[in-house]
């Protein structure tokens, strides 16, 4: 009797900076994540110590982390299908970040492309030493699981590279015991751009709040913000990155809610003026928000049973990282714990 192909392992995060995920988030991870948990042995977490890179206000980084783990419940993660947690709940995250800082070198890290953007922004004097390591911690995040695959963007290919460095050095220099991670390349959805800037990324750090959808907005916010986006010469609903950019941006976000082509989307609207096709849109994000923004308020009503749910997420993910550090341990040279010595 043949035994049933093992799944494929993938881990992926998201950071709880902010009241809500955007659109931007929605369509490029969490929606293709919910579709991963029935090909995947899919582990998904809160990376709060990845948002503590910068400064937070404690209280509220604690309320966005349940606000960020109730909108993946609320947009179809299943716990009886993946396992979602906490990053911070699982202590072998730092562990084994540490030790992988041991082994990477200052010059490599020095490459990494996200911590010159963002140490740019606020100034290198106030960068964190946090800031610099963050990928070495993203490897961390990985491998401590095993993970075969890894979602990534073309902003994280850099950091996976990283990852996948560290995993063959570590094994060439000590013993094999991480799995090296390839790339799941997501289904493109390109990225979703500002709305009030189709030339910049949707991003909580660098849009306006007229530029971002966000999951949790109200209808009429949402209406609203689609029906103000900034649109281009003439009327045509056309794609056209150079000339059209800014109508080029609503067909995309369409395109990917709709789960139809650029060109259907074209031909669709062909006697379409914007005004109209904005109408449209606007109504098909409505109708895919609504019910997540309805979920995710029921789940913060109760806050026990989303505690509960990534208290189970944490202890099932602990058990894989746990085995793991054991071998970590093991093949760097450490002593055992006392306990398991006896």
């Amino acid at each position: 009797m043949t035994q049933p192909q093992r799944r494929p392992r993938v881990l992926s995060g998201i950071q709880p900076t902010a009241d809500s995920f955007h659109l931007g988030n929605y369509l490029g991870a969490v929606r293709q994540w919910v579709a991963m948990q029935d090909t995947h042995d899919a582990f998904y977490c809160v990376v709060d110590l990845h948002a503590i890179t910068v400064p937070q206000d404690p209280v509220l980084l604690r309320r966005r982390t349940r606000i960020a783990a109730a909108q993946l419940f609320a947009a179809g993660l299943d716990p009886e299908r993946c396992t979602v947690f906490v990053q911070s709940q699982v202590a072998e995250h730092t562990e084994l970040a540490w030790m992988l800082n041991c082994i990477t070198g200052f010059g490599e890290a020095s490459r990494m492309t996200q911590f010159k953007d963002k140490s740019a922004r606020g100034g290198l004097e106030q960068a964190s030493v946090g800031l610099f390591t963050y990928p070495i911690l993203q490897a961390a995040d990985i491998l401590l699981y095993q993970a075969d695959q890894v979602p990534v963007g073309e902003d994280q290919r850099q950091h996976l590279e990283l990852t996948r460095d560290l995993a063959q050095r570590f094994n060439h220099r000590f013993g094999t015991v991480f799995t090296v991670p390839g790339p799941y390349i997501l289904a493109e959805v390109a990225k979703i751009n500002d709305l009030q800037d189709p030339s910049a990324k949707m991003s909580k750090s660098s849009s306006s709040p007229q530029g971002i959808v966000d999951v949790l907005d109200e209808p009429g916010v949402i209406r609203k913000k689609i029906a103000r986006a900034v649109t281009d010469a003439g009327t045509e609903i056309r794609a056209d990155e150079t000339g059209k950019p800014g109508i080029t941006n609503l067909m995309r976000i369409y395109s990917a809610l709709a789960g139809v082509t650029m060109a259907e989307v074209e031909a669709a609207h062909a006697q379409s003026r914007y005004g109209d096709f904005k109408r449209e849109l606007g109504e098909l994000v409505v109708n895919e928000f609504a019910p997540v923004k309805e979920r995710t308020e029921k789940m913060l009503a109760d806050e026990a049973t989303l505690d509960r749910l990534l208290a189970e997420g944490a202890h099932r993910a602990a058990k894989v990282a746990a085995a793991t550090m054991a071998q970590v341990r093991d093949h760097i040279g450490l002593l055992l714990p006392a306990d398991s010595a006896r």
